[in-house]
């Protein structure tokens, strides 16, 4: 279904509603977001909904540099059983009250919206989704939904020894696990928390039930550096995939130049033990540079936001737990898509509403060092 009605009054009083503006005004009051910018300028966007009403045929998806984004990223929750210090500050973070997060209704209805304008891929992402005493509905209302080709998690993994079995008879498709360390007691250095041997039978579960769990690391220097080429040895005997990935700057991560493990570093310490390390085919819209050890069971790859971004094909888009649309992992342009539902917007003028913040996509974002300096939410919040 294709954008039909263009941006009606209705969208203009819903973004003028006192509550959608009393809630600007109670976010704004929050130290936790001081300067998350939500899109509130009528004007600009009313007349990027003009220029689509000239092109009829153009997908609310797609952006102005041409990107069909059909992939959705939704967080479940604000709330997580780890402490990971790249992902949440120290001291925590304040909460969303449960009346502001989105509903389940409320998921499988966005995600429908999504759904029919062409996203063929949901992500469920937290905090942490495992924490959703709902997570099996929602799994199975969104296998319900005709043309979702994938759902997905991404979970610390602590439950899934528990829980898996359930989200695969639910209609679990895939899954990525957070693990940043191969030795217990630096995974209780950087979550803060116990569990890894737990995370270790979760993963073994996952290869078990037939899935091929792709493991999410974040590489920093003077933590876990010296364990690259040992994940990549797990790689041996374990259908996985593991990813390294970049550290990245987010509010209350204390992000620094000099924790940075570089892909080319990490590239080269892998050569330097696996001299055949070979570099495998991408998709186009892979976030993930594959390569694997010839013989191994499993592979590696590399999500380079920092060092060599890949925002030219870039496909996703994410929901936070309290219903904002967020069109870039790094940008701090937000609107409320809760708040536009409850206030009784019409599913055209969301469509419309979408459509104006896809438009809105920048081509890239700012650099790591620009990024360093600007506020977002810490990545808790975001949604991995």
């Amino acid at each position: 279904m294709y954008l039909r009605k263009i941006y009606s009054k209705n969208v203009i009083e819903c973004l003028n509603s006192s509550s959608y503006i009393n809630h600007l005004r109670n976010l704004s009051s929050k130290s936790l977001k001081p300067n998350v910018e939500f899109i509130t300028d009528n004007e600009k966007i009313t007349t990027q909904i003009e220029q689509r009403r000239n092109k009829q045929q153009v997908s609310p998806l797609i952006d102005s540099f041409g990107r069909f984004h059909s992939y959705l990223r939704i967080s479940l929750t604000e709330k997580c059983n780890l402490r990971c210090q790249y992902c949440m500050p120290e001291e925590g973070v304040p909460l969303s009250p449960k009346s502001h997060l989105l509903t389940t209704d409320e998921i499988i209805y966005i995600s429908k919206l999504f759904i029919d304008q062409g996203v063929r891929k949901i992500r469920l992402t937290g905090g942490e989704p495992t924490i959703r005493k709902d997570l099996v509905e929602i799994i199975a209302r969104l296998k319900e939904i005709p043309l979702l080709e994938n759902i997905s998690i991404t979970t610390n993994g602590l439950v899934l020894t528990r829980n898996l079995v359930s989200y695969q008879r639910a209609g679990l498709d895939s899954l990525n696990i957070s693990l940043d360390t191969l030795q217990p007691k630096k995974y209780e250095t950087i979550t803060r928390r116990k569990g890894f041997e737990r995370v270790v039978a979760g993963i073994d579960l996952a290869i078990q039930l037939g899935y091929k769990p792709k493991i999410n690391c974040v590489a920093m220097k003077n933590f876990n550096e010296d364990e690259i080429c040992d994940f990549v040895e797990w790689t041996k005997d374990r259908n996985v995939d593991i990813r390294f990935i970049e550290y990245m700057p987010f509010s209350g991560n204390r992000w620094e130049t000099e924790k940075l493990l570089s892909f080319r570093d990490m590239l080269n310490l892998i050569q330097q033990k696996y001299p055949t390390f070979e570099a495998l085919e991408n998709k186009p819209n892979d976030t993930s540079k594959a390569f694997r050890v010839p013989g191994y069971e499993g592979q590696v790859g590399f999500i380079t936001s920092m060092t060599e971004h890949f925002c030219g094909s870039c496909n996703r888009l994410r929901i936070t737990a309290d219903g904002n649309l967020k069109v870039c992992l790094f940008g701090n342009k937000e609107v409320s898509l809760r708040d536009a539902i409850r206030n009784g917007c019409s599913e055209d003028d969301l469509i419309a509403l979408i459509g104006a913040s896809v438009l809105r996509k920048k081509k890239q974002h700012a650099g790591m060092l620009n990024l360093k300096s600007m506020e977002n939410r810490p990545m808790i919040l975001i949604g991995g």
